[in-house]
């Protein structure tokens, strides 16, 4: 695992998100070992929670949810990651502003107790979700933001597309939902915001599967997103969900560097 950031720099990448949906197990010699390999070759961290969290479940169910998000922020203080993502909740029988509300109650806890614990340099990175079961509209994701310190979104753009029954179709679409960040968090917030990408399958249910940027007819398309991006001059950071992880994140900066080019 440490050795990943040099195998990601010589394919030309400089980004790498260390996956603990399973749990955190990493221990703190391995993360500094990873932190440092990632420093020495120029690759952003950041780690990707458990799957396990529930922010708007039962008491005892959101306080281990909040003791994993603990976790996950101490590992990615050890390797110097800059956020932890995770999906923060159901709605399960509760409404949708009990549901955010108990979400951003247990996120400013969970903010508190790592001022504690001395993480400072560690976002939380509430993550867009695909499932009209979970708690993670776009709106949903920003108001968290606004309302918690240290908070920054993780826009899945496959989850919004799924959760919203394949609502991105064109530059437009991107455009707006870019514009509807910035109007809750601003231009530095959508400059550097951090992303995952993948075309996926979705139902009536939400999202099924990720699918590889060869495979026709699943969206959204990448490549209006690749001119937003040169268009208002963005530095993303977006993490392939593919399942050609490394392969499809070189296809989305080769085009990212093609739509830098027809703009000169």
């Amino acid at each position: 695992m440490a050795e990943t950031p040099r195998f990601l720099h010589e394919e030309g990448l400089d980004a790498f998100e260390y996956q603990a949906v399973r749990g955190v197990r990493i221990s703190q010699n391995e993360a500094e070992n990873l932190g440092s390999t990632a420093t020495k070759y120029d690759v952003s961290l950041t780690l990707h929670g458990p799957y396990f969290i529930n922010l708007s479940g039962e008491k005892a169910v959101v306080d281990a949810s909040k003791q994993r998000i603990i976790d996950s922020l101490k590992a990615a203080s050890w390797m110097g990651a800059h956020q932890v993502v995770f999906h923060p909740g159901y709605y399960g029988m509760r409404s949708e502003k009990e549901a955010l509300d108990l979400c951003v109650k247990a996120m400013q806890e969970v903010v508190e107790s790592a001022k504690t614990l001395g993480i400072h340099k560690v976002k939380l990175g509430p993550e867009t979700s695909g499932k009209p079961t979970q708690v993670g509209s776009l709106d949903e994701i920003l108001t968290m933001c606004t309302k918690v310190e240290a908070t920054s979104p993780t826009i899945d753009w496959a989850h919004i597309h799924a959760r919203g029954n394949g609502v991105i179709k064109s530059r437009e679409d991107y455009a707006r939902l870019i514009d509807s960040i910035e109007k809750k968090l601003g231009s530095e917030a959508v400059k550097n915001l951090h992303c995952h990408y993948t075309p996926v399958e979705f139902t009536s249910k939400g999202e099924r599967c990720h699918h590889t940027m060869d495979e026709p007819g699943f969206g959204p398309d990448f490549k209006p997103l690749a001119e937003i991006i040169v268009q208002l001059g963005l530095k993303p950071i977006i993490i392939s969900e593919s399942p050609l992880l490394d392969l499809d994140s070189i296809k989305m900066q080769k085009m990212v560097k093609e739509a830098s080019n027809a703009k000169k």
